[in-house]
């Protein structure tokens, strides 16, 4: 007989236990939520809490270096955990402080513990691996002249981190961001400490610095956003004292000075619409890249440069847009959508009030924008289907969701159901929306109730043709729009 001790004899039944549940489980496989655009996204089973995220940037040639934590609490017995996670490579992970094996299958990182987890119990998950930014065009890191930024939507925070990547999952998040001097990191939420020296990694350039920001708020992955380059983080005051933080190129700070200070009037213009801002904190971040898209991350909304150093875009056009990606804060961030399907309510509201403040500016009047979009509705569902039931991306384009029918053919949505309850019920429920489904997630049968309950009658059998239909119906009030066909629509 041969003693072993008890820390030995502990790791050795632990390795036999994972020989034992690799033995009689089957194959790993990819698995998702069921939503219907996107079928490998999400895993069931469990409920993230939090993300902890530490990140260290070398250079754009390099993967970062990583490790995540993950709390969440189990919904049922699991003997698989599955993350979503591509473009990294994993050195080691622990399930509730016991080493685990893990397997890839398709976009899938699979996690098999020495033990199965118990339902309805903590799980926290820690993933030592790294974060590959290197010639990837479908989302997730963005580089940028002068560093990195981050562009997850629709399916791409598993690009950057193993996590449960779909909006029905909100968690808090912490990040610790280690880059080299000179550079400066930022990431959605506030600071949780000063920024500090990095111990053992002095460069060339002198000691690197970990900056570590943490959301106050609930956040879908999708939104998540770290910078890191040469930036200037230029603060102010909103509305109500509410810090206002924008991240620029450090060389273009004055000349986009312009259009930074525009922004606690933005906010000001749309709390008087729809109520208090939701976060803690807001601004712009201007990144020296190229996407071809502005994206709402929550509270530091990503903007390419040129959208303000290029010529050829209005003024009236480019406050548009900032104002369509403030909406979003309210729509798409506190208030997220259930599954991809319901992306609906978050590009039909900010094109919306995008529509609404241009039309404030007396630049582009929202009938006409309206009835243009009226003119195009038919064409646009033909191509990409009805507003809450748009056709899924073309395969290698995920970007490609994003078509008109989810933008103008919904806001235009929204101006039937105006046209039909009137002004005043229609700000309401706007409000109502915005308040009652606050940092959570909210789906097209929740709008049509809270609608219906607001109108003080039942709009499923107005809603319905509207946000399901392959045809466009008559506008309420106007008899005389005709659609994409040319043949009038007769109320």
């Amino acid at each position: 007989m041969r003693l072993t001790s008890p820390r030995l004899r502990a790791a050795l039944l632990a390795t036999a236990s994972l020989t034992l549940v690799a033995a009689v489980l089957p194959p790993p496989q990819p698995l998702g939520i069921g939503d219907r655009l996107f079928p490998d996204l999400g895993n069931p089973g469990y409920d993230v809490l939090a993300y902890d995220l530490s990140l260290t940037y070398k250079d754009n040639r390099s993967p970062l270096d990583a490790v995540t934590v993950i709390d969440a609490r189990t919904q049922q017995q699991l003997d698989r955990i599955n993350l979503d996670f591509t473009h990294g490579k994993i050195a080691s992970v622990q399930v509730n402080g016991a080493p685990a094996q893990f397997e890839t299958a398709g976009e899938d990182l699979v996690l098999t513990p020495g033990r199965p987890v118990p339902a309805h119990a903590p799980l926290r998950i820690t993933l030592r691996h790294t974060s590959d930014p290197r010639g990837r065009g479908d989302g997730g890191w963005v580089p940028t002249r002068d560093g990195l930024a981050m562009a997850n939507q629709a399916d791409a925070a598993h690009r950057v981190f193993p996590c449960n990547d779909h909006p029905a999952d909100k968690a808090y998040f912490t990040f610790r961001i280690t880059a080299p001097a000179g550079k400066t990191a930022v990431a959605n939420g506030l600071p949780l400490t000063p920024p500090r020296r990095a111990a053992g990694t002095t460069g060339a350039a002198g000691p690197a610095t970990t900056w570590t920001y943490r959301t106050r708020h609930p956040m879908a992955t999708e939104l998540a956003q770290v910078s890191i380059g040469d930036s200037a983080v230029i603060r102010r005051t909103g509305p109500h004292g509410l810090p206002v933080r924008d991240v620029v190129p450090a060389a273009d700070r004055e000349r986009l000075e312009p259009w930074l200070k525009k922004t606690p009037h933005h906010l000001a213009w749309m709390e008087e619409r729809i109520g208090p801002y939701p976060f803690e904190t807001y601004g712009v971040l201007i990144a020296d890249a190229t996407t071809g898209f502005e994206l709402e991350t929550q509270t530091l909304s990503l903007f390419e440069r040129g959208i303000f150093t290029g010529a050829g875009y209005p003024e009236w056009y480019v406050e548009s847009v900032m104002v369509h990606e403030l909406a979003h804060q309210w729509f798409g961030d506190s208030v997220t959508p259930r599954t991809w399907s319901d992306l609906w309510l978050n590009e039909g509201h900010a094109t919306w009030y995008e529509a609404l403040y241009a039309d404030g500016l007396g630049k582009y009047s929202l009938e006409r924008r309206m009835r243009e979009a009226y003119q195009r509705s038919d064409q646009w569902r033909a191509a990409g289907g009805p507003p809450a039931s748009p056709k899924g991306p073309e395969p290698g384009k995920k970007i490609s969701l994003f078509r008109p029918v989810v933008y103008d053919g919904a806001a235009l949505v929204l101006y039937a159901l105006r046209q039909e309850i009137g002004a005043a019920a229609f700000e309401r429920i706007q409000r109502r929306w915005v308040a009652e489904h606050a940092d959570s997630v909210a789906g097209t049968e929740d709008f049509v109730r809270l609608a219906s309950s607001e109108a003080g009658r039942d709009l499923t059998a107005f809603l319905k043709p509207w946000l399901y239909g392959t045809k466009t119906p008559p506008m309420p009030g106007h008899p005389e729009w005709s659609g994409g066909n040319g043949t009038p629509k007769r109320v």
